[in-house]
């Protein structure tokens, strides 16, 4: 039996913490230990990127980080994507609208990628979201939906306050 090691990690916003052998799997320790079930286990090599989440602001296949590794580090899985009121997020409800999913399964390690995606390049090409997506698999969808979900959430997340809400915004300051 392996030693093991006390980790403390930040999830979704939230200081979590445990003790775990160091060699366990960061996927494991979310799924397992923290019953956090969005990133899915899929291929165990980081070939598929259904277990793709967000680790310090960069995307990580969690099959193949240690939670060793992930000591002390902020992570971000599609559960700590949705709104504060726990409406689905930009990202997520693209998806929906435009049926950037079939099955299902690779879709939280997809809206996972596409968000730090659209953190690095704000405003891609369709050719940059393909090669920025490419290390995530969809065995269902041919890619297409999923293209066009981020590329309108993209355009949503840089569209100027509507011109009703700047208004709204100024009547508040009005009334003060």
């Amino acid at each position: 039996m392996m030693t093991k090691m006390h980790v403390k990690l930040n999830v979704n916003g939230r200081a979590v913490e445990g003790l775990e052998e160091p060699r366990t799997l960061l996927i494991h320790f979310l799924r397992e230990n923290l019953r956090i079930t969005g990133p899915h286990i899929g291929c165990e090599t980081s070939h598929c990127g259904a277990c793709t989440v967000d680790m310090n602001g960069r995307s990580v296949k969690s099959c193949t980080v240690f939670v060793a590794q992930a000591d002390g580090a902020e992570i971000t899985t599609v559960e700590g994507l949705v709104n504060e009121d726990g409406s689905l997020g930009v990202i997520q409800e693209m998806f929906r609208e435009h049926h950037g999913l079939q099955c299902g399964f690779c879709t939280p390690g997809m809206i996972t990628r596409a968000h730090r995606l659209l953190q690095e390049n704000p405003t891609p090409t369709e050719e940059e979201v393909r090669f920025g997506m490419a290390g995530n698999l969809c065995r269902c969808t041919g890619y297409q939906n999923i293209v066009k979900a981020i590329l309108a959430s993209a355009e949503i997340l840089n569209a100027p306050p509507s011109s009703s809400e700047a208004v709204g915004h100024e009547k508040v300051e009005a009334a003060e």
